[in-house]
């Protein structure tokens, strides 16, 4: 029988990963990533968000550790914070939105589990992203909407991405 060895948050918060690693109650928990899909389109919401910043009073990171619960740190792909929210190194007050591109060893358990952990903590809609199926599901409370075209859209904010825009970059 395989033994888990747990840490505690301080030791993870003064661990460098490489990539950077889900603390999940003591566990330290691989993200999927490294593919080039994965890769291309974390790329594309960036060049998509960045120039809109401003206007759209947003900050868009990448892999950022965000502290869901006390013993709980997720590492999302991107997150969009208010530009209002606080300046953290680490993420305790909720983004806006929080975006997972799928990988293909990604399940559907662990997907809902770190939804759950956004909502929970307060994050107003999840968007996860399936670059294989050029689909994105919008989880928000307990409801998850899958679209396979339109636009992604936080109600309440000007932030909005069209889905052909995000997965165009796929075929260049």
């Amino acid at each position: 029988m395989a033994t888990t060895h747990l840490i505690s948050v301080e030791e993870y918060l003064r661990t460098t990963y490489r990539p950077d690693v889900d603390y999940v109650d003591g566990e330290i928990q691989e993200r999927n990533l490294g593919e080039l899909d994965h890769g291309t389109i974390q790329g594309a919401f960036m060049f998509y968000l960045g120039p809109r910043r401003r206007e759209w009073n947003i900050r868009a990171v990448t892999e950022l550790r965000v502290q869901v619960k006390e013993e709980r740190f997720r590492v999302p792909d991107v997150c969009i914070l208010d530009a209002d929210a606080p300046k953290e190194q680490i993420i305790y007050h909720p983004p806006l939105v929080c975006i997972e591109v799928l990988s293909p060893s990604d399940t559907i358990y662990g997907m809902r589990q770190r939804v759950r952990d956004y909502v929970e903590m307060g994050v107003r809609q999840v968007w996860i992203v399936d670059p294989k199926d050029r689909t994105a599901i919008v989880c928000e409370g307990n409801s998850m909407v899958e679209q396979t075209d339109g636009t992604l859209k936080l109600p309440g904010t000007k932030i909005e991405v069209p889905l052909a825009d995000l997965f165009s970059v796929l075929d260049e």
